[in-house]
């Protein structure tokens, strides 16, 4: 497998931009297309690259950003007060046109159990309208296999399904692999363009909080659907996102089958409050 341009840069570029456009792309999954003078340069990699996302607070009319060189915004963003400190997430580039200067970001619309939004980006990007400011960070790529991978494990519930989009579109084309991606309902489904030797498994949700042997815990339904695969080639390579649990449980299961550690990725996007203990 050939090499993967850059995980992360090592002199991160911030971005402003401006809400264009949003549309529900399905029942789970909102998406917000942004806009910025220089947005055209954003060093778009393909694959599962990421941002940190800086919103602007509700009171707010200007966005104010941290002033920094270098890599540390950490600290320049901790010395904003806070009532004037933009909120931050991580997301992954659903799609990038340079030649528009334009970014799609695909935000997980989670619902509480009165069917309330949660999450302070889900609910701004539900809220969101045209000219709305925000920044992006570059953060680069995650995904990294080594060149000597004989197959592509992917595994993610819907907060990685942007990220898994962009991996498998970004593949080369004779990759060999697996993807099981888990969705909350069969409406969340989305084309995939995947290698022809990737086999896709989607597993929804949706009405498993029926069955007794499945909870409804995010991420449980993938996490069940890996462990049926008993045995993993050393020489793979595995990318799990998602739920922490899922990520957590999953990693431990791929390194029993026979993965080595240092061939498993696996980043904890999220964490669900009902998590039950492993």
């Amino acid at each position: 497998m050939a090499k993967i341009p850059r995980l992360m840069p090592q002199n991160p570029r911030l971005f402003r931009a401006e809400v264009v456009r949003t549309e529900r792309v399905s029942p789970s999954m909102q998406r917000v297309t942004v806009t910025g003078a220089d947005l055209g340069e954003f060093p778009w990699l393909g694959y599962d690259h990421w941002f940190r996302l800086f919103m602007q607070l509700p009171h707010q009319s200007v966005l104010r950003l941290p002033e920094f060189t270098g890599d540390r915004w950490w600290h320049a963003y901790l010395a904003i007060p806070e009532d004037e400190r933009p909120h931050y997430s991580n997301y992954t580039v659903a799609g990038h046109r340079p030649e528009a200067a334009e970014m799609d970001i695909d935000f997980v619309v989670h619902r509480g159990p009165t069917g309330e939004l949660e999450g302070r980006a889900a609910i701004w990007a539900c809220a969101a309208r045209p000219g709305d400011g925000l920044a992006v960070l570059d953060q680069g790529v995650m995904f990294d296999p080594p060149q000597d991978a004989s197959e592509v494990i992917v595994v993610a519930d819907e907060s990685g399904l942007p990220a898994v989009t962009g991996i498998l579109r970004s593949l080369p084309r004779d990759t060999v692999g697996r993807l099981i991606q888990e969705v909350p309902t069969e409406a969340d489904r989305r084309d995939l363009d995947a290698p022809a030797a990737m086999t896709v498994t989607w597993v929804v949700r949706d009405g498993r909080e029926d069955r007794e042997d499945s909870a409804a815990v995010p991420g449980d339904a993938a996490l069940e659907e890996l462990r049926r695969h008993s045995a993993v080639d050393t020489h793979a390579y595995a990318f799990v996102v998602g739920e922490s649990g899922l990520t957590t449980k999953g990693r431990r299961h791929l390194h029993r089958a026979g993965l080595p550690k240092d061939r498993i990725m696996f980043s904890g996007f999220w964490k669900h409050e009902a998590r039950r203990p492993a």
